[in-house]
């Protein structure tokens, strides 16, 4: 028989201090693979930094930005296993997982290529655009959750 979750016996919730780390690890990952994802984001609307290319601009940011979502995704499990029906019930939150799967699989395939390419001004804008559109949802639905979600 499966036995029911029991939050009391999760490190995540017996020591003090563990939730709060993993949340500042958390929202510090965040910014920093949103932000290395934005800066070539900025590259494909024609603005941002000058002098250096779109694809210039995703070899030198690559490193961090895997390491800053590898980052967030561990700390968001462990924050996740602080009170999984909590987060499971939330329609904000499973909206910022479709947002962030969305985000991962755009990242790395779409943003990637045209990052790469060098492809017409409009597709580029559209798919800086597009990508900055959905790291925002992200945050703002972490942001919403963050502040709303008392409960089931």
């Amino acid at each position: 028989m499966i036995q029911p979750y029991d939050t009391a016996t999760n490190p995540m919730n017996t020591i003090e201090w563990l939730f709060a780390a993993m949340e500042c690890t958390h929202i510090a990952s965040l910014a920093l693979s949103i932000g290395t994802i934005a800066i070539v984001d900025m590259s494909l609307l024609g603005s941002g930094i000058r002098g250096r290319s779109p694809a210039q601009l995703l070899r030198a940011t690559e490193i961090w930005t895997l390491a800053g979502l590898t980052l967030v995704i561990t700390a968001g499990l462990a924050l996740f296993s602080s009170d999984p029906l909590r987060y499971y019930y939330s329609p904000t939150f499973r909206i910022k997982m479709w947002l962030l799967l969305t985000g991962i699989v755009f990242n790395y395939t779409i943003h990637r290529k045209v990052a790469r390419s060098g492809t017409s001004p409009i597709v580029s804008k559209a798919v800086g655009a597009i990508s900055l559109a959905i790291w925002i949802g992200v945050i703002f639905c972490g942001l919403f959750f963050a502040f709303t979600a008392g409960g089931y």
